[in-house]
Formats: C-alpha cells, structure tokens, sequence
C-alpha cells in the first residue's frame, strides 16, 4: 500500500497504476496506447475537416458528427496526459486536484456522447418518419441549441462529482486501479459513509445513459414501423442503410458500458484485468471506432475524404 501524505482530508497525490504486476513491459504498453491515440485524433479531426470543406456536408447528419468526432477528441485529450505520462515515462502520480479535473471531464464528455447519440436517433427519425419537414425541423440554429443543452446538460450532471468526493476523508490508500481517475475508482479509497456518492452516481447512469437508450430505442421502433409501411424493397434497404452507421456508433458506446456495469456488480472473483480491460474499452475504442465506422458506412463522407485528399 502506498503511503499517504495527507493535506486535510486528501492525499496530495493519487497514485496510478496500469496494468498490475506488468510494470517492467510498460513501455511496450505504451505502443499500442500510442497507436491508438494517434489513430483516434487523425480520425476524428479528419472527420471535422471534411464537413468543413466541403459544403455539401453541411446538413444535419454531417453537423451532428461533427459533434461527435469533437467530443471523442474531448474523450481522448481527457485521458491522454495520464496515460502516456504512466505508460511512456513512468510518472505515476497525479494531484489531488488534477485527478478531479480529469474525472469531471471524463464522465463529462462520455455523457455527452449519449447526448450525441440521442440527438442522431433523433435526426434519422425525423428524416425517415418525417422527410418533407427535414430541412425545416432541423435548422441550424435548432441544431446548435440541441448541442448547447446537451453540453449543459451533461456539465450540470457532473458539477457535483469533485464535490462529492472532496467532502471524503481518504485515508484507506492513494493507489487508482486505472492510469485515469474515476468517480467510482476514487470513492472506493474513502473511509467514510459513501451511500450519497452511491446514490447520486446511480441517478446520474440512470437518468443519461438510461434515458438516452430508451428514446433511441424509441426512435428505431418507430423508424422500423416506418420503414416496413414502405412498398418499394430498393427503398427500404436505402432508409435502412442511412441508419447502419449510427447503429454501430450506439453498439460501440452502449456495449462496453453495459459490460463494464455487469463486471462491477457481479464479476467480484473476475480477476483485476479484466476490470482493467474494459473500464480501457470503455473508454478507447468508441473515439476510434466512430470515425472508422461513418467513413466506411457513408458514402458522402467517403467522397469527402476523396476530394480533401486529391
């Protein structure tokens, strides 16, 4: 057990910790963390760049992409410090402070991204149930509005989190089971009551990712209600083949989240890595896979990458 040097309360530093008894291979770890980071940036900023470029793309689907290739930039620069600190030069403490910062802006963003989610369910149900009125539903302005509120939305869930953990007294150790900071990660280190910690964090999952998947799935019933009332097969296949992308978008993000919550509750004799594993999934693989997947599934995004590069 590390040993603490306490200010108040806190420790002055968290200790991070990457792979458990791995340590001596951390540098061979950090390539592919390297690998990843650099493919997830490049992929999400030249979505970004494409939907600027071009203005054929500036239509709702497009702007709301944009919107989620900048917020997986946000999931990745969040995590990034950290991790390559730990992985690359062996720097395996963090402030105090510092690690609150970095959780608020993790759950942030990752709340974000099912804001995101919902609000292109919501695109693809008003342009398949509701195409005449596409264009004068989603305005750019309407569209802006909805990012702005999620963005609120999601800062306004997560005010509390550093507040919730700075009232606890954290004296059972200072070692993180991750090479990033989480809510639940550091709420465990406290020797105090932590039922208000518990109970606001399980509000917080429920009220946005449990919300957010129900209007979604809401939102593909009536839009395979939609689609199957529609006579032409050719059709129904180009309705449908508008939506794979975003499908896979909400199966990248949702899976791993569902995974990581069953391995809380009921993998305890799972050992630690597998913990570590997808709390990492979680986390890495949507901002990879999101700009991979819309540039495979999307026609105009593909020709976009054409013309940007020729």
């Amino acid at each position: 057990m590390e040993e603490l040097n306490l200010t108040g309360f806190q420790p002055a530093t968290f200790h991070l910790t990457g792979f458990p008894g791995l340590e001596p291979a951390h540098r061979w770890i950090a390539i592919p963390f390297c690998a990843l980071y650099a493919t997830s940036i490049a992929g999400n900023c030249a979505v970004l760049a494409v939907v600027r470029r071009d203005p054929r793309l500036h239509e709702p689907m497009y702007l709301f992409l944009c919107m989620l290739s900048f917020n997986d930039l946000g999931v990745s620069l969040s995590t990034l410090p950290t991790v390559l600190a730990l992985f690359c030069f062996g720097l395996s403490d963090v402030a105090f402070d510092a690690c609150l910062a970095q959780m608020f802006f993790i759950h942030s963003f990752s709340f974000m991204e099912s804001g995101i989610l919902l609000a292109m369910s919501l695109d693809r149900f008003v342009a398949i149930c509701s195409p005449l009125r596409y264009a004068s539903t989603l305005t750019n302005a309407r569209i802006g509005r909805i990012g702005l509120a999620i963005a609120l939305k999601s800062t306004a869930m997560l005010c509390p989190f550093p507040f919730l953990i700075k009232r606890l007294p954290i004296c059972k150790s200072n070692v993180l089971s991750h090479a990033y900071c989480l809510h639940p990660d550091m709420m465990r280190l406290a020797c105090a009551d932590i039922t208000v910690n518990n109970i606001y964090g399980f509000f917080a999952i429920l009220f946005t990712y449990g919300l957010d998947s129900m209007f979604i799935i809401f939102s593909y019933i009536m839009i395979l209600k939609t689609v199957l009332s529609i006579a032409s097969r050719d059709q129904r296949r180009k309705a449908l083949n508008t939506c794979i992308a975003h499908i896979c978008a909400v199966l990248s993000f949702y899976v791993p989240i569902i995974a990581v919550s069953v391995l809380h509750r009921f993998g305890k004799n799972v050992p630690s890595v597998a913990h570590i594993l997808m709390s990492n999934v979680y986390l890495f693989i949507p901002p990879l896979l999101n700009p991979i997947i819309y540039s495979v599934k999307t026609k105009e995004i593909r020709k976009g990458f054409s013309r940007m590069f020729s």
